[in-house]
């Protein structure tokens, strides 16, 4: 893979009022932990490997265990996510995945279960953080960085 345009160089005002789009996502009142696995989520779901990559080494690094980042894609089949974990992944899917499946009644009721509306709110715009930071990942090919016993182990196969 061949990393595209540099939108740092290339646009930094853009850039510039989307880092403003994350720092107010990280000042939404939304934990730290539940950010991370938010993000992750969404990354998944769009295959940025480049955010995949930023978010779970993130995570590990505040404390997020291993088991829980593997079964993330698997939430709702595993007993590692607690019920307002489970609300803010659903409403994560169903805002990603919004031209598929809008964002149905059922999902939000569950959301209004376990978040208040500013917290709604906040946990929305994490949400469309990361979907904006995506599409720069994923549009311009963002290359992850490769620890070198992973490039070792690539040589070797």
């Amino acid at each position: 893979m061949t990393t595209r345009t540099n939108p740092y160089k290339a646009a930094p005002a853009t850039m510039k009022a989307l880092i403003a789009l994350e720092e107010a996502a990280r000042a939404s009142g939304i934990e730290e932990s539940l950010r991370h696995l938010v993000k992750t989520r969404a990354s998944q779901i769009n295959r940025c490997a480049y955010c995949i990559h930023m978010h779970t080494t993130e995570a590990r690094a505040t404390g997020e265990s291993d088991a829980r980042l593997h079964l993330l894609a698997a939430w709702r089949e595993s007993p590692l996510y607690t019920a307002r974990e489970r609300a803010a992944l659903a409403w994560t899917e169903a805002l990603t995945e919004l031209p598929a499946q809008g964002a149905p009644d059922e999902v939000y009721a569950e959301l209004q279960a376990h978040f208040t509306p500013e917290e709604e709110s906040g946990l929305t715009l994490v949400i469309s953080a990361i979907n904006a930071w995506n599409r720069f990942g994923v549009g311009f090919a963002a290359q992850h960085p490769v620890r070198a016993e992973d490039r070792r182990a690539l040589d070797a196969a």
